[in-house]
């Protein structure tokens, strides 16, 4: 694991872009690695309600806390204003999942200093996907 990812994981308080009630989703997936790994964990989904029991909040802008670490597991054009939202609220660390990668969104984060995540590595690979709980 390099320094990226250990900056990623060593925060205290986790977002995902892209989180999802169905189990069968990635998003779903990384939510729930995130939480069984002993990480606070806020999801995000434009419908908001709950998900695998967590309140679900709208956008970035509407988290009640500016989380450290932002996974997103989102469409890359969905990914660019995520990203947008992510700079302007503070978060240090994002790490866009495979699929979800936006060029011009990855460049402007980094301008801005932060820690960014594109190089196709998946969070749930890294943490060790079997695990993930059901």
């Amino acid at each position: 694991m390099d320094r990226s990812h250990r900056a990623f994981l060593d925060g205290k308080l986790f977002a995902v872009a892209g989180a999802s009630n169905d189990r069968e989703k990635y998003g779903n997936l990384v939510l729930r690695k995130l939480a069984a790994s002993g990480r606070e964990v806020m999801p995000i989904n434009p419908k908001g309600g709950t998900i695998e029991g967590l309140e679900a909040y709208a956008s970035v802008a509407d988290l009640p806390r500016v989380p450290e670490s932002l996974s997103v597991v989102t469409p890359p054009s969905v990914t660019e204003q995520v990203i947008k939202q992510a700079i302007a609220a503070g978060v240090k660390n994002i790490w866009m999942q495979p699929g979800a990668v936006h060029e011009g969104a990855s460049a402007e984060a980094r301008a801005a200093g932060i820690n960014v995540i594109d190089d196709g590595a998946c969070v749930l690979v890294v943490l060790g996907l079997e695990h993930v709980p059901d």
